[in-house]
């Protein structure tokens, strides 16, 4: 089994920054991509951002320019630095992960608990 614990959500003004953390533990072999999306009341969940274990990122064209996804792969960690936070980006983030627990098993996607990000005067 695979944890996912995320870190790093709360209140920000608009215009502020935020970083969320996202740590996986448990059974890993191999994390292949590794993401963030986020979901607003009453609307669908959206990706945010990803990245692949060798680095290639993906950004949803509303956050680009604003917002970097990184990762350790030491650490089996993935962040999300969020800058120029607008009130449209209040939402609950969750982490996500592809996790591969041991040769021959089949990756399997694992997403963390969600955290709470607040962007509000």
């Amino acid at each position: 089994q695979v944890q996912l614990v995320e870190s790093g959500g709360g209140l920000v003004q608009p215009g502020g920054s935020l970083r969320l953390s996202c740590a996986a533990s448990g059974s890993i072999f191999r994390i292949s991509t590794m993401g963030w999306y986020r979901q607003a009341p009453g609307k669908e969940r959206e990706l945010v951002a990803d990245i692949i274990n060798i680095g290639s990122t993906n950004y949803a064209d509303s956050v680009k320019g604003r917002v970097t996804i990184s990762r350790d792969n030491a650490k089996n960690t993935v962040y999300l630095q969020m800058n120029s936070l607008e009130p449209q980006d209040t939402s609950v983030y969750y982490c996500t992960a592809n996790v591969r627990s041991d040769i021959g098993i089949a990756t399997k996607t694992y997403w963390g608990q969600g955290t709470q990000v607040t962007v509000s005067s």
